[in-house]
């Protein structure tokens, strides 16, 4: 599973040709979260909530981008890195 982004120990990773809904895998500590993209709603999971916090706030910047990388994914292209959380 490619890694797309890394901040504050956060792993964020994406599948190719995963299922729907258009989601990326947020891994810390020891525990994941499948988050969906389109509404930023964790679906599967569980974070910290400090960790999480941080994965939904950096979601909400990159949106476009996480879509785009979905597109990607689905059609089993390269994935592009997105910019961490500063």
């Amino acid at each position: 599973m490619p890694e797309i982004s890394r901040f504050f120990g956060i792993v964020i990773k994406m599948y190719f040709d995963d299922h729907n809904p258009p989601h990326f895998h947020a891994e810390y500590g020891g525990q994941q979260v499948l988050v969906d993209i389109n509404n930023l709603s964790v679906f599967s999971g569980r974070l910290a909530p400090r960790a999480m916090g941080l994965v939904i706030e950096w979601a909400a910047l990159r949106q476009r981008e996480l879509l785009e990388d979905w597109q990607r994914a689905r059609a089993l292209e390269s994935l592009q890195k997105i910019d961490p959380l500063e």
